[in-house]
């Protein structure tokens, strides 16, 4: 089954929103994640696998890893994502404190809970997309913070020869 991603899929066009691969195996999440992607400014390209999220990284520079999925490991997602530049928002289940915060040390640059994202999800990852909203928790996020909370956290900043 094809995923419908190739690098000549975005060498045809013009291109000049922020590219977003997207991985989650469940149809409805990526649904959902693709559209607030597209509300939020992003050219979304959807994977279900590793293999189609590496087809995906090609041409994007930010990605969203679903962090429930069994057809991937998704803390290997995260880095294969980081290691080729992209940009990184994770998005899990608010009681996972354990697996939120592995994703945030595998080079996620915000990790949410779902609840963020279904309440006001094309915001958030707008923000996200320009760069704002990060350090301070301003945006509300519902990320994982060191002592577990369910705050807004974001990595640290990595130097831009790491990018």
């Amino acid at each position: 089954m094809s995923s419908g991603i190739s690098p000549g899929r975005w060498a045809d066009r013009a291109v000049t929103r922020p590219r977003v691969a997207i991985l989650a195996q469940d149809l409805v999440w990526a649904d959902r994640l693709a559209r607030s992607t597209e509300a939020a400014g992003g050219e979304p390209a959807r994977a279900k696998t590793a293999p189609e999220l590496d087809r995906a990284l090609v041409c994007a520079d930010h990605a969203i890893v679903d962090l429930t999925a069994r057809a991937y490991d998704p803390i290997a997602a995260i880095e294969r994502a980081r290691a080729s530049g992209a940009r990184v928002l994770a998005v899990g289940p608010h009681d996972d404190v354990a697996l939120r915060k592995r994703a945030f040390a595998a080079g996620a640059d915000k990790v949410l809970a779902y609840r963020k994202l279904f309440e006001d999800g094309p915001a958030t990852i707008a923000r996200w997309l320009a760069g704002t909203g990060t350090g301070t928790g301003s945006d509300g996020g519902a990320g994982v913070g060191a002592d577990g909370a369910d705050g807004a956290t974001d990595a640290p900043a990595l130097p831009a020869t790491a990018r």
